[in-house]
Formats: C-alpha cells, structure tokens, sequence
C-alpha cells in the first residue's frame, strides 16, 4: 500500500477512536459534570454536617450526576469570616454559615440575634417561610450577589460557665469575661447585661475555656456536646437568649450559571435539608439537658423573662442597626 493510502487509513482511524470516544462520553462526562465545594466549620458528628452531604449526593442524583459536590466541614477550607469572602473570591460554591456572618454584609439581616426575639424553635421555623425573611435574604442577595436557598434552625443558644462562676440571674453577667463569635450580632446579649465579651474563632474555643483565657461562652447543647464544652465548664444555665440560625448559601457565580430546573432542584434540596437538621437539633436539645445531668454538670434552669427584661431595659434594635419595623413584624409571627 502507498503512504497516501496509510494516511488515509490514519485518519480514518483516529476519526473512529474520537467517534467511539463521544459515543461512550468520556468526554461529554468531564465536561459536563461540574465539580462544586460545599464548605462549612462544623464537626463530621453534627447534623450540618450529615444534611451537607446528604443534599450533596441528593443534588447529584437529581441532576442525574451533573453536579458534584464535596462537602469540607471542621472549618478545613477556613474559619467562617474566610469561606463567607471565599463565595465572592470564588474559593467555595456553597456554604453553611451563620446568619450573624452574612449580616456582616447586610446588617438588616442579623435582626434575628437581637435576644429574645424568638419564643423558640417553632416561631424561628415559621420566620424561615415568612415573607419577612424573603425580604431580608433579597436585601443579602442584592447586596453581596449570592443567593440564600435556605435557613437552618441551629439552635437556643445558653450560657456555659466556670465552676466559681455560675450565671443563675441577669447580675451574675456582670463583669463575666464570656467568648462570643467574631460577629457583631452577638454582643447585644452579653453587652446589655454589663458582660465582658470576647471574640475567639470557633476551632479555638475550647483551648480558651480550658485555660481559663475566658470564663464563659454560650452555644446549643448540641454544640456544646459536639465540641466537648461541657468538659472545661462545670455550668449550663439555660438562658436561650439568642435562637440561631445557618444559611445555605450559595455563589453568585454558580447561582447565575444554574437553569431554571436545576435552581428548583438546589432550591427543594437545601430546604429539605435544612428542615431535617433542625428536627433533629430540636430533638438532641431536648435529651442533652438530661445527659448534661448525668454526667455532673451543673443545668441551672433560669428565669428567662427576668434576662429578656435586663436586656430590653438596656438596649433596643435600632441601637444595633436594625429596623424597628423588622422586630415588630418578626415578634408578631404566630
């Protein structure tokens, strides 16, 4: 045969190798599927976590395989400042995080930290499908260009003390050198009851504790069972002066690349998992406040109106930049 004819032959060949190669998609697969980070600073043993991954591969399957999505807890890509700037730097996709963080972005947002503004978990949930909540995450969408799909009841967060420091009434925060997060929306609390609060990252909390760097902190009693809280504090005193929340949130960029469809799909997703993680913190907050017992922790039950008065006496929301109309409406949810 002349080489015109084994060129010919060539490059019939090559050309059946690339035809056999799109007909089994091994390209149109690595094309097609988008590789997606799901980033949040919560431990591998915590319901965040489980209902991450869980929305992950329930993500995966709707789209049938398009996204995937790796989930990387325990603060692995950053403390909660660092993943927030990372939807924008685009170093993350999606993120859970508190709700305090993104008020950072848009203050109004952060109204739900002011103490006592939720009864309980049932009225935070019926704020997660109220209109006022759509208004407040559309003020954060604007604002920052990513998109909330979600919120996630975290928690009545309480205060936890050293052995010589019990906190059984609103005086004994006077003076109490108590860890908040690095957010502003947390001070309103401690500060009210002339507290002395002390931001300290997440990942660095329980060191404090056990050094007695601080001699307070306040978290869910999930939080402070995962964390392990209940070791370096001998007191738990049941204030559930702030009602917590997580958002679900994801990137403007890959927010603005989704389809109708699969915006639904991420959408459906994400609440589901975060009506799912917040039945089961309601249900561990309920059996936690028991085990804490049994294993010789100080539970001190509080008078809670007696807090929610000290703390109204002292301050209000428009002294933290909230909008009065906001509180009122939200206290109004039945």
């Amino acid at each position: 045969m002349n080489s015109t004819g084994n060129k010919r032959n060539t490059i019939k060949t090559i050309a059946a190798c690339a035809a056999l190669i799109c007909a089994t998609g091994i390209f149109g697969t690595a094309s097609a599927q988008t590789k997606l980070k799901w980033a949040h600073v919560y431990e591998t043993s915590e319901p965040f976590h489980k209902y991450s991954v869980w929305a992950g591969e329930e993500i995966k399957k709707r789209t049938n395989g398009k996204y995937d999505i790796q989930v990387f807890p325990a603060s692995s890509l950053g403390k909660e400042a660092d993943i927030n700037q990372g939807l924008t730097l685009g170093t993350v996709d999606i993120i859970l995080s508190g709700a305090s963080f993104a008020g950072n972005t848009y203050k109004p947002l952060a109204i739900g930290y002011f103490p006592f503004i939720f009864r309980d978990a049932e009225h935070q949930l019926k704020f997660a499908k109220s209109d006022v909540f759509k208004e407040l995450a559309k003020g954060y969408d604007d604002k920052s260009g990513n998109h909330i799909t979600a919120l996630n009841y975290y928690g009545a967060r309480h205060v936890t003390s050293s052995a010589a420091k019990p906190v059984t009434k609103p005086e004994d925060m006077k003076g109490l050198k108590i860890r908040v997060p690095d957010a502003p929306a947390y001070l309103a609390f401690p500060k009210a009851l002339g507290a002395n609060p002390t931001p300290i990252a997440f990942a660095e909390v329980y060191l404090a504790l056990q050094s007695g760097t601080v001699d307070a902190q306040e978290n869910p009693l999930p939080t402070i069972e995962a964390k392990k809280f209940f070791e370096v504090q001998k007191n738990i005193s049941l204030t559930g002066h702030i009602v917590d929340s997580l958002l679900t949130i994801t990137s403007g960029q890959l927010w603005g690349k989704l389809t109708a469809d699969e915006k639904k799909i991420f959408t459906e997703v994400m609440q589901e998992a975060a009506e799912k993680t917040g039945r089961e913190i309601i249900a561990s907050e309920i059996r936690l406040a028991e085990e804490f017992k049994k294993r010789g922790n100080n539970v001190i039950t509080v008078d809670k109106n007696a807090f929610r008065e000290a703390v109204l006496k002292n301050t209000k929301p428009t002294d933290h930049g909230y909008r009065q109309q906001d509180y009122d409406r939200i206290i109004a949810i039945q």
